[in-house]
């Protein structure tokens, strides 16, 4: 230690681990969770205090067909249809579109 420094206070000490661990948590998941290009199928996640039928209504009002359902009632695996499907399924509340693959072990019924 060079003369003359102060050590952080213990509770700041583990600050900037947290922060690196929370932002290579982030990346890793926005990456293994993209939708990869072509896809058909695709998991769209609503806000999530919409019920299951709501979530149902807003992917049918986007003309996107219900290909299965999680356990979570408001991320369903749907077909988007024709070529702008996403962006239908954004104006009709979708948050975000996640590969179906990265959800299936873990939400699936």
């Amino acid at each position: 230690m060079v003369p003359g420094t102060t050590l952080p206070p213990p509770r700041f000490a583990w600050l900037n681990a947290t922060v690196l661990l929370l932002a290579s948590f982030a990346a890793v998941a926005a990456l293994s969770l993209q939708v990869r290009p072509g896809s058909e199928i695709v998991a769209v996640a609503f806000p999530p205090w919409w019920s299951a039928q709501r979530a149902m209504l807003a992917a049918a009002s986007a003309d996107a067909a219900l290909v299965r359902t999680t356990t979570l009632p408001s991320l369903l695996v749907v077909r988007p249809g024709g070529s702008n499907g996403l962006a239908r399924l954004r104006e009709a509340g979708a948050w975000l579109a996640i590969d179906p693959q990265a959800v299936s072990a873990c939400l699936s019924r």
